[in-house]
């Protein structure tokens, strides 16, 4: 006799009947059409999972949560001890043993090996303790973990192509399990946060992505798709190591690489669809931005590095107007880094005040400046400037040096994004508060040892004023009796909720208003409470609410520039968006 394995209150696909609001005005015979909410799908009717089987499928293994009627329903008695815990109390034994390591990668590994095991109650976890363990599973962990994925690989958690498949990558895609595919994340290893290139082991940063996808988007895991592109790599010390998991092989460029980024793209759009949505991560800047210029008109893309890091930094400069006053055009910014994130950040701070002052955005770029390696990015350089430097290239006599740059310019923003650590000195951050009385320090550089300076540096060197937010997190300082909290600008604030309204919304392509819009909805959760703590950033604690905000201000827009699909258009869609929701509490099997 078989197992049924039918969940309470399940229904067969076949039953399913197309709800209103979803689906783009067709029946949706098999639910594969829907935004992302969890489906109701009876698994046997896909396959029967029973007794041994059933425990080594992270899908729907409850562990010791299953009760006793299910144990024998499911040929499970005996397979277990014989107590019944709840998923609660899972939680809390969970917890206990991950705060016994002292290691931050020993606990990176167990929440992995949750992840396999027992996918609910993963991001129960992550989800009811999203302070604690974000900082595990996403920057700064997850750069030691590439670093170290050869060593640490135990499953494959994403799809791995490399110019082996070249010609053969639909087929490739074919092989993941799950056919509904909503959201993928795609890296080449070349520039993993702050580390440089680490080939085939940038995995890790997939990976740790689309865990937020879920966490704390609520998109559904089952929709989630991880993928790195092997081109080889240019690290000696990789290719030397004998544990590395990758093509032994210089990095292939020009037109080998551009032909199976291109095969790559046709191919999840015909295995996938129009509306899949496709996130480039961690690629090398002379990359990213060709490919986001090149595939954005046509297919559903989005830069995390460029895009997502933009809209975060001005969400937060759209708070932190709140506590310096005036508006976004009476400030004058300065970047420390000329890559893909610092020009990203740039071009939307000048859209976003181009479209508050009626401005050209020709005009409202002289607001903002930066400063390269080679110096501040001035006009008489313009001949020797990338592409993506040169609309930033003011007259202005050569500058040398950030601090000769700050004196000059006398930013009321210095912005870092250099991924070199230490270089706010405390020459440069007292110059700063010598002529602003609440500097805006942002050291966003990742991980922490590449921050461009401490928490406790930029509030002892400004004597306290500085309005201070970093990319990785920083412990609470007390400085003349008073503590300040300094905030994180985390690209994990934007993505998730931006990936949620894009798919909820049936989108088929990403406008920079929606960049806006998603900064707009972030800096609104900003309360006088945060403003009082000196925070210019909600807590990450409420980040299931700020991103069902999100969602619904991207989809708003969204529909209103005719960009969405899924009609009729919700009435309201933050309700809509946490309808959609991925919530991994247990069900109860028959």
């Amino acid at each position: 006799m078989e197992s049924t394995f039918k969940e309470m209150d399940g229904e067969s696909v076949l039953d399913m009947e197309d709800k209103a609001g979803v689906g783009g005005g067709v029946k949706d015979v098999y639910g594969e059409d829907r935004a992302s909410e969890d489906q109701f799908i009876t698994p046997w009717t896909v396959s029967v999972a029973s007794g041994y089987t059933l425990l080594r499928d992270p899908h729907h293994n409850k562990g010791l949560a299953f009760t006793d009627k299910e144990r024998d329903a499911h040929y499970l008695t005996g397979l277990l001890p014989p107590v019944v815990f709840t998923q609660e109390l899972q939680e809390n034994r969970l917890m206990h043993n991950l705060r016994q390591f002292t290691v931050p990668l020993q606990r990176y590994m167990a929440m992995m090996d949750l992840q396999e095991r027992n996918e609910r109650l993963f991001y129960k976890l992550l989800i009811d303790n999203v302070e604690e363990l974000l900082p595990i599973v996403y920057t700064p962990t997850v750069g030691e973990a590439c670093q170290k994925y050869g060593s640490i690989f135990r499953r494959p958690q994403g799809l791995y192509i490399s110019l082996k498949e070249k010609g053969r990558i639909l087929e490739v895609l074919k092989n993941w399990p799950e056919k509904n595919i909503q959201v993928i994340v795609v890296t080449d290893g070349e520039r993993i946060l702050g580390l440089g290139d680490l080939g085939c082991q940038g995995m890790g940063i997939p990976v740790g992505k689309l865990s937020l996808y879920t966490a704390l988007g609520g998109v559904r895991p089952s929709v989630c798709l991880p993928i790195t592109i092997d081109v080889g790599t240019n690290n000696k010390k990789l290719l030397d190591d004998e544990f590395y998991i990758g093509l032994r092989q210089n990095r292939a460029t020009g037109e080998e690489y551009a032909e199976l980024l291109e095969e790559f793209m046709s191919a999840v759009k015909q295995n996938y669809g129009e509306k899949i949505l496709v996130q480039f991560e961690d690629f090398a800047n002379h990359n990213a931005f060709e490919l986001l210029a090149k595939y954005r008109t046509t297919h559903l893309v989005f830069n995390d590095d460029i895009q997502g890091t933009a809209s975060v930094v001005l969400a937060g400069l759209i708070a932190a107007l709140k506590v310096v006053g005036g508006t976004l055009a009476d400030h004058t910014f300065l970047f420390l880094g000329a890559g893909e994130a610092g020009t990203g950040i740039a071009e939307l701070i000048a859209l976003e005040i181009s479209k508050k002052t009626d401005a050209p955005i020709e005009e409202t770029r002289k607001q903002v400046w930066l400063v390269d390696s080679k110096g501040l990015v001035v006009t008489s350089r313009k001949e020797s400037l990338q592409h993506f430097k040169q609309p930033w290239a003011h007259e202005h006599e050569p500058v040398k040096e950030l601090i000769d740059a700050v004196q000059a310019i006398k930013p009321t923003v210095l912005i870092g994004t250099s991924g070199v650590g230490r270089t706010f000195t405390k020459e440069v951050i007292e110059a700063m508060a010598s002529f602003n009385e609440k500097p805006i320090i942002l050291a966003l550089s990742n991980p922490t040892s590449q921050s461009e300076c401490t928490a406790e540096e930029a509030y002892t060197w400004s004597e306290g004023r500085a309005i201070f937010c970093s990319g990785s997190p920083f412990e609470s300082v007390e400085y003349d009796g008073k503590i300040l909290v300094p905030g994180q600008a985390n690209n994990a604030y934007i993505f998730p909720g931006f990936g949620l309204g894009l798919i909820m919304s049936g989108t088929v392509r990403v406008h920079d208003d929606l960049l806006l819009a998603a900064s707009e909805a972030l800096a609104a959760q900003v309360t006088e409470e945060y403003y009082a703590k000196g925070l210019i950033y909600p807590p990450f604690s409420n980040i299931r609410k700020i991103s069902a905000n999100i969602a619904a201000n991207v989809a708003a827009k969204s529909y209103e520039l005719g960009l969405a699909s899924r009609l009729p258009r919700p009435k309201d869609l933050v309700k809509h968006a946490e309808s959609c929701m991925y919530t991994p509490v247990y069900r109860s099997y028959r």
